[in-house]
């Protein structure tokens, strides 16, 4: 029985022989990447990088589910790309624009 499952993964439309698969794996890692970059500063976030991250994440959420086959793997790692994005976007806009702290040549 496990090896008709097995075969049935390895011969799946969206299985293990196809870009299908590979695609949302190595998307894990920019989402993985995203959520190390937690702790960085906000002032060393990029806007257009996170700009790019976020767009890519909500586009392709939707389209992950238009194409024949669903491929949840695809939906569920644009979604968290999505996710990831936005957070880095609203503390990088915190920080550039709704900052209590005063400017550093104002201090002087």
């Amino acid at each position: 029985m496990a090896s008709s499952k097995l075969q049935a993964l390895w011969n799946h439309p969206a299985g293990p022989k196809t870009i299908h698969f590979w695609a949302p794996t190595f998307k894990w890692g920019i989402s993985i990447a995203n959520v190390a970059d937690f702790s960085k500063p906000p002032e060393k976030l990029s806007y257009p990088q996170q700009l790019a991250v976020t767009c890519t994440g909500v586009i392709w959420s939707r389209y992950s589910i238009v194409i024949t086959p669903k491929n949840w793997n695809l939906f569920s790692v644009n979604v968290v790309m999505a996710a990831t994005g936005m957070y880095q976007l609203s503390r990088k806009v915190k920080h550039d624009y709704f900052s209590e702290e005063e400017p550093a040549i104002a201090k002087e």
